[in-house]
């Protein structure tokens, strides 16, 4: 109970962590000795994955040791030297050990997913030994050159993404995934965490000088910082701290009520359009708007279908798509040309014109499977003169046949939708399983998820009934 409660002290929300930790608590207390449990948080900037390992140091009362993967491509940084070498010293992991002064501290191994490798080794090989619960007795570092146990240590390790990780190294951990906060979840965030810590670095917790209203923290959730995390989030509450501590050190003693006003008159002009932007954005049959999941987070994307009278060049791609999202294009027009007929187009009209795709931000490469669908109902709203129902948005495969195939990141992806004032969301009905797993209520609040099986049934939610007059 008193590790919940620190757990739940140091973070707001992140229950699946918080959970598998007090696991291992109880079967602790039951069984003392315990193989450490070998974890990887995996999530975008921003959501707590390192500071969560000096929650839960706290927590089991342990020693804290943390070292920094990013970059390291020598393997005898992992493994240690040999003692014949000039200048040999044991590995990290035991040196980290000796620092902590303990044999079972809470040991964190940052951005596990940039590890490097060159013509020296391979580092991410020689962690294969310390994260595996079963070989891990038995450590040999090259510079001890007798066997440590590291069973007893309870291993952390954060990635961004779990692609450039080794199969074998994923193999040995528990991936945990922290996907990110809505905009009441950031808020809760910001007054139990940032704020306060914002006001006592910047020296205004002496004067009481600063006060920020609940409106104006939620204006800059939405016009400053659309992001998953809240690293930029206090960093723009910290611009506006030290605005305040420069008027007082001005001789301006009077106390500042934060406002939607304040922010941007300390901030500048908002950097993000507002909630309408989607809604404006698809006015015009052939725009549809998808899903889309980075490293930081879930994002919306505009796919804008056009045509032009010709037929010499076919389909034309722009937009930076990468090899995958162009044959997302193709499988797409394929299945539009298949069902032309069903939708009252006539077949002969693909002879004359060209075809152009474009995906808007050029400047960004963009690449995934999971844009399948918004293509081809892109494609099917240009070519019926029917618009994409407003506020909507939609991510999923298609295949040839107009089935539609699961993607990842649905909750990155419905977090993205909700910060962009979407209201309907279509997802493949095999994806309602993370949707219950992974999504609260208070995550999807007043929007509604549409499963679907088929491209049919896309048209069908997707476009308005009668063909779009034109303005």
């Amino acid at each position: 109970r008193r590790a919940a409660e620190i757990l739940c002290e140091d973070h707001y929300d992140l229950e699946k962590v918080k959970d598998r930790v007090l696991d291992y608590l109880a079967v602790l207390q039951l069984r003392p000795v315990l193989k450490g449990p070998i974890l990887c948080f995996v999530g975008p900037p921003g959501v707590g994955k390192t500071s969560l390992g000096k929650s839960i140091a706290r927590a089991l009362g342990r020693k804290f040791s943390r070292i920094s993967m990013g970059g390291m491509h020598d393997e005898a940084e992992i493994r240690g030297h040999r003692r014949t070498y000039i200048g040999a010293l044991p590995g990290q992991v035991i040196q980290a050990l000796r620092r902590a002064g303990a044999n079972d501290p809470v040991f964190m191994l940052d951005e596990v997913d940039k590890l490097g490798r060159d013509f020296r080794g391979d580092p991410a090989s020689a962690l294969l030994e310390v994260l595996d619960p079963e070989q891990n007795n038995t450590f040999r570092d090259n510079y001890l050159d007798v066997p440590f146990d590291l069973s007893k240590v309870l291993f952390i390790t954060t990635a961004n993404v779990l692609d450039p990780v080794p199969d074998a190294l994923r193999d040995r951990m528990e991936i945990i995934s922290l996907e990110g906060y809505t905009e009441q979840e950031k808020v809760i965030i910001a007054f139990r965490y940032l704020i306060p810590r914002q006001i006592t670095e910047n020296g205004l917790d002496t004067d009481g000088g600063i006060q920020f209203s609940d409106e104006a923290v939620r204006f800059l959730i939405r016009r400053y910082t659309r992001e998953a995390g809240v690293r930029n989030l206090e960093r723009e509450l910290g611009s506006i701290c030290r605005k305040q501590a420069r008027r007082i050190a001005e001789g301006r003693h009077e106390k500042l009520d934060v406002t939607p006003q304040v922010v941007e008159q300390d901030l500048g002009a908002p950097r993000f359009r507002t909630d309408t932007e989607v809604a404006e954005r698809t006015r015009r049959p052939g725009v549809a708007v998808g899903l889309a999941w980075t490293p930081v987070g879930g994002d919306v994307l505009f796919v804008e279908a056009g045509r032009m009278p010709g037929g010499s060049k076919g389909l034309i791609m722009t937009g930076q798509l990468g090899p995958v999202m162009q044959e997302s294009v193709q499988a797409a027009l394929t299945w539009v040309r298949g069902a032309a007929t069903q939708y009252g187009i006539d077949p002969e009209l693909f002879k004359s014109i060209d075809i152009h795709i474009h995906v808007p931000a050029g400047a960004i490469p963009k690449d995934g499977p999971s844009a399948g669908i918004t293509m081809a109902s892109a494609l099917m709203s240009m070519l019926t003169e029917r618009r994409i129902r407003p506020n909507l948005a939609m991510t999923g495969e298609i295949t040839l046949t107009g089935q539609v195939l699961p993607v990842g990141g649905i909750k990155e992806k419905v977090l993205a939708a909700r910060r962009s004032g979407v209201r309907e969301v279509i997802m493949p009905a095999e994806n309602e399983v993370n949707v219950r797993e992974d999504l609260k209520t208070e995550h999807i609040a007043d929007m509604t998820i549409h499963y679907v099986n088929s491209m049919e049934e896309v048209i069908e939610l997707a476009l308005e009934n009668s063909p779009a007059t034109r303005e």
